[in-house]
C-alpha cells in the first residue's frame, strides 16, 4: 500500500515538474533576444533625447511667459489709477498667474523623460529587460503627455472656461457686452496658441517605434491605468481624465 502511494506521488512531482519545464521554456523561448533589448532601449534613448529639447523650450517658454505677464500686469495694476484698468488687470494678472500654475502642475513627460531613462542603471540581463520595459513606459507616456495636450477635449474646455472669464468681466464688473467679448477672444488667443504650440514629437515617434519593431497593436493592446491631472489656462481650469 505504502509503495503504491509513494509511485503515485512521485508520479505527481514528476508531472508537476514537466509542466513547469514547458512553461518555463515557452516563455523563456518568446523572450526578446539581448542583443534587440539593447537595441530598443537605445532607439527609445535616442528618440526621447531628439524630443527634449523642443519640449521643455514650449515647457518653460508658457512658464516665464505668464510669470512675466502676471508680474507686469500686478505692477499695473498697483500702480494705476483708472478703475477700468486695475479691473482688467487684475484679471489678467489672475488668470496668467492660473497659467504659471498650469504649467507647474502639469509637466511635460517628454521633457524629463530622457533623463530618467538614463539614469537606469544596468548591471544584469533582467536589469535589462526591466529597463526596456521602463522605457517603453515612459515612451507611452510621452505620447499620451502630448496627445491629450492637442485633443478636442482641451480645445472645447479651454472655450468653455474662458467664455466664462467673458461674463464675469460682462456681468460680474457690470462691464459692456463688447468688453466681455474683447476678454474671451484674448484669452482664446492665448490658450489656442499654447494648445497648438505644444510639441507632437513624441507622438509620432512613438507610432514610428511601434511600427519599426512590428508592434503596431501596442496603442490599442495596451493596459488602460486611468490617471487625471488639472490645467490651469488663462481664464479658469480644466480637469482631464486620462486612460
Amino acid at each position: 500500500m505504502n509503495s503504491l502511494y509513494y509511485r503515485l506521488f512521485a508520479r505527481r512531482i514528476s508531472l508537476i515538474i514537466m509542466f513547469y519545464l514547458f512553461f518555463y521554456n515557452t516563455s523563456r523561448s518568446q523572450e526578446l533576444p539581448d542583443t534587440l533589448v539593447s537595441q530598443r532601449i537605445q532607439f527609445i534613448q535616442q528618440m526621447l533625447d531628439q524630443g527634449k529639447p523642443g519640449a521643455n523650450r514650449w515647457w518653460y517658454g508658457w512658464l516665464f511667459g505668464y510669470s512675466a505677464a502676471t508680474v507686469i500686469q500686478g505692477a499695473l495694476f498697483f500702480t494705476s489709477h483708472n478703475n477700468k484698468t486695475r479691473q482688467d488687470m487684475a484679471v489678467g494678472a489672475a488668470t496668467t498667474l492660473l497659467g504659471v500654475g498650469g504649467q507647474l502642475i502639469t509637466p511635460m513627460v517628454p521633457g524629463y523623460a530622457p533623463d530618467r531613462l538614463r539614469n537606469i542603471p544596468v548591471n544584469s540581463i533582467e536589469e535589462s529587460r526591466n529597463k526596456l520595459a521602463t522605457a517603453e513606459d515612459l515612451f507611452f507616456k510621452s505620447y499620451l503627455r502630448e496627445k491629450t495636450g492637442r485633443s478636442w477635449q482641451t480645445h472645447a474646455i479651454a472655450g468653455v472656461v474662458n467664455m466664462g472669464a467673458g461674463l464675469v468681466v460682462w456681468l460680474g464688473f457690470k462691464r459692456s457686452f463688447l468688453e466681455g467679448l474683447e476678454n474671451f477672444a484674448i484669452n482664446t488667443v492665448v490658450t489656442e496658441s499654447q494648445i497648438w504650440s505644444q510639441p507632437v514629437r513624441a507622438i509620432k515617434d512613438y507610432k514610428y517605434y511601434c511600427s519599426q519593431y512590428d508592434i503596431d497593436k501596442k496603442l490599442s493592446q495596451r493596459k488602460l491605468n486611468l490617471s487625471w491631472y488639472v490645467g490651469l489656462y488663462p481664464g479658469g481650469a480644466r480637469v482631464e481624465v486620462l486612460f
